[in-house]
């Protein structure tokens, strides 16, 4: 356990950059073997080509990666086994990739830029979009339950369950749900939290323990990584309600000030500009506590990508 000083002063002297290169590479490689189109194959003609090149499109060469490094940055926590970490590490970049696919299109949030290129939509067609988005998310699950790959049985079960439930109407679509009826009303702060620790916040807190799951994490380990990854997940939100009105959209990556244009609520809509600013803070002490009441083996990665998120463009 690490006192608060101690914690900061971890922080200070880890190389995210460097522990993040290598695992950055090994997941482009492993995304890049995984969607792709085997020449041999019956895939190999027409439309299903054209299905696997949109896919490709949606999930490669772009996006911080912020979920697979979750995964991997909790599975070195608990000391568990970093090869088997790579599938679920891509399978919630996959799920990540579809979530985005389908929120662009026009009867979502109709956007035409994301990660600094048009949108799926717009290259491939509203729908090819769709099915690119349903093959990315088969995929997902067929990354964690492999038939040629050493992973227990009840691994892979533990990795599908907390995904699923992560994607799901108890997760990410369940919040995308209630931001499509909330545009244009006042809800409450609380309400805003509600939706947005689904919509953004379960398939961060999802990854963390997607990670926590590849190795032998105790029951107090799994609740402070648990709490970690909410607290996380919540902070990744409000920054990103931030970034909305203070960025541009070549910063982005994606269409800046386009919430307020729809009239969507917003921390900042709610909270104000400062507050916000402030409540990120808060939650990222909230993280870093979380991993302060327990022994782990390494969390100085979680630490620093916490910090990360709650900081990026600052």
């Amino acid at each position: 356990m690490l006192l608060a000083t101690d914690s900061a002063a971890a922080v200070n002297a880890f190389d995210l950059a460097s522990w993040s290169g290598a695992r950055l590479q090994a997941v482009e490689s492993a995304l890049e073997s995984w969607v792709r189109v085997d020449a041999g194959s019956e895939l190999a003609h027409g439309a299903r080509v054209q299905l696997v090149q949109a896919m490709r499109y949606a999930v490669l060469d772009g996006g911080k990666r912020l979920r697979p490094l979750l995964v991997l940055a909790a599975c070195e926590a608990v000391g568990g086994d970093a090869k088997l970490a790579l599938r679920p590490a891509c399978a919630t970049e996959l799920i990540h990739a579809y979530s985005l696919v389908h929120d662009d299109m026009p009867c979502m949030d109709d956007d035409v830029l994301r990660r600094g290129k048009p949108t799926v939509h717009v290259q491939f067609g509203e729908a090819m979009a769709l099915l690119a988005g349903d093959a990315l998310q088969a995929m997902a699950f067929e990354l964690l339950t492999p038939a040629e790959a050493p992973v227990p049985a009840a691994m892979q079960a533990r990795w599908c369950r907390l995904l699923a439930r992560a994607a799901g109407s108890a997760g990410m679509a369940g919040g995308q749900a209630i931001d499509l009826a909330s545009v244009g009303r006042q809800i409450s702060e609380a309400q805003l939290c509600s939706m947005h620790r689904l919509k953004t916040g379960a398939l961060l807190q999802g990854s963390v323990m997607m990670g926590a799951a590849c190795g032998r994490a105790s029951a107090a380990q799994s609740a402070a990584l648990s709490c970690y990854g909410a607290a996380i997940g919540l902070a990744f939100q409000v920054v990103d309600d931030i970034l909305d009105v203070t960025a541009d959209s070549s910063m982005l990556g994606k269409t800046a000030g386009k919430d307020a244009q729809a009239g969507k609520p917003t921390y900042v809509s709610i909270l104000g500009l400062e507050p916000s600013r402030a409540y990120a803070q808060q939650l990222l002490h909230e993280a870093l506590a979380a991993l302060d009441r327990v022994a782990l083996q390494d969390d100085r990665a979680l630490r620093a990508l916490a910090d990360t998120v709650v900081n990026r463009f600052n």
